[in-house]
């Protein structure tokens, strides 16, 4: 048996829920321990148990990955009304990722995964266009209320200086309603500049980005106001000697170019803009499940994810008994996303090299037909094309790693 490679430094590992729990255990058990000695930080991210721990657990690992520098996190339910009273919890505890995100601020850069047989839907993309999301504040970290009745809605700023308080008048409410206000930091936007700005540099694409601050002339002109500041002080000069650009315009006129670009991008945008995005970059690229995504701290921190849900209908169809057919491609990517960065920092050059392997092997699984039904309907029409059932993609992967790593 051929001696397994020992990954340095603890990884802290976060599971999630529904059937991208079941398929993260079959990575790891089939892709991963296999080959890989590994000391695990271990956190369980189910719903029902944070709801058990007062969502203490989502805290401890966040503070496990400032201790570590590297974690990878499986996808986990945000839990709405129907999902409280499904899991009978508690209450409706706030999104794992964004208590995460706020913990180690910085920015979620989010990539499709391109395979040769699978063409955009977009016939203009030609390169993959990335996502730059701000990690901090927005709708992810907000204070929301239920207006009961007609009133004022106010806001009271005091200083922390001793200064003399500030009232705003939020709004004079004439009959019941909903509020929402965010908020964010100005070192957490710059942060989030620097970053795309760095791996626009590193990557030698483009910037764009985009806020609606025709609308929102505090808050997204804000933003506006600190990209323009950063580049124009410290990314400028370098940008043009890289050959390439930063472009702002209205987010609505970023999304009718980018359907006409042919990519090759880093597209620049806050946080509940670039989930959004990102989602619609990853479905015309191919899948939900063909996206990459790693949050980079400026503390030095990674966390890499599944850039996509919980797929709770095929969960479902699994507690039945019945066959599914799940991709778990961003699952495994999140994992040599991570190893990738860890044997980076360790100077361990063969964890780097199994992460390079293990996506080459799943790649090639499906270029060579082998693929889940997602990606099938999508696939250029071949006589070889099989479709598999979940573990079924997972074994066939595990085969043609085995032969890579062999060779």
């Amino acid at each position: 048996m051929t001696k397994k490679i020992k990954v340095k430094t603890t990884l802290v590992e976060m599971d999630g829920d529904e059937m991208t729990r079941i398929m993260w255990q079959m990575v790891k058990d089939k892709l991963l321990f296999p080959h890989l000695d590994m000391d695990i930080d271990y956190y369980d991210l189910h719903v029902k148990y944070r709801d058990d721990t007062d969502d203490k657990v989502t805290f401890d690992a966040a503070r496990a990955i400032q201790k570590y520098g590297v974690g990878i996190k499986c996808a986990t339910i945000t839990p709405n009304e129907d999902r409280v009273k499904e899991y009978s919890l508690k209450k409706a505890w706030k999104s794992p990722n964004g208590t995460i995100r706020a913990i180690l601020d910085g920015t979620v850069f989010r990539k499709p995964i391109l395979v040769n047989n699978i063409k955009p839907s977009v016939s203009s993309w030609k390169k993959p266009i990335t996502i730059g999301r701000h990690a901090y504040g927005d709708v992810y970290d907000n204070f929301e209320m239920n207006i009961e009745q007609a009133g004022k809605l106010e806001v009271v700023f005091t200083p922390a200086n001793g200064g003399r308080p500030q009232t705003t008048l939020v709004k004079d409410f004439p009959s019941a309603g909903i509020v929402q206000i965010n908020h964010n930091l100005e070192q957490s936007i710059l942060s989030f500049a620097q970053a795309c700005f760095t791996y626009a540099l590193d990557e030698k694409i483009d910037v764009w980005f985009s806020t609606k601050d025709t609308i929102s002339k505090k808050y997204d002109a804000g933003f506006r106001d600190i990209f323009d500041r950063e580049f124009t002080k410290d990314w400028k000069d370098k940008f043009a000697k890289a050959g390439i650009e930063y472009f702002f315009t209205l987010i609505d006129d970023a999304v009718a170019r980018i359907m006409k670009t042919e990519g090759g991008i880093l597209w620049a945008l806050k946080n509940y803009d670039g989930d959004v995005m990102s989602d619609m970059i990853a479905s015309a690229s191919g899948s939900l499940a063909m996206m990459t995504s790693v949050l980079v701290s400026p503390n030095g921190w990674f966390e890499y994810e599944a850039a996509h849900g919980t797929v709770q209908k095929h969960y479902y169809k699994h507690l039945k008994g019945e066959e599914t057919s799940s991709n778990s491609m961003a699952l495994i990517f999140a994992w040599t996303g991570g190893l990738r960065k860890r044997g980076e920092l360790d100077g361990t050059p063969d964890v780097v090299r199994f992460a390079d392997m293990l996506e080459k092997a799943a790649l090639e699984t499906i270029e060579a037909g082998i693929m889940t039904g997602d990606l099938l309907l999508l696939a250029k029409k071949k006589p070889s094309n099989r479709k598999v059932n979940t573990e079924g993609f997972i074994d066939a992967i595990a085969v043609t790693l085995k032969k890579i790593l062999n060779d």
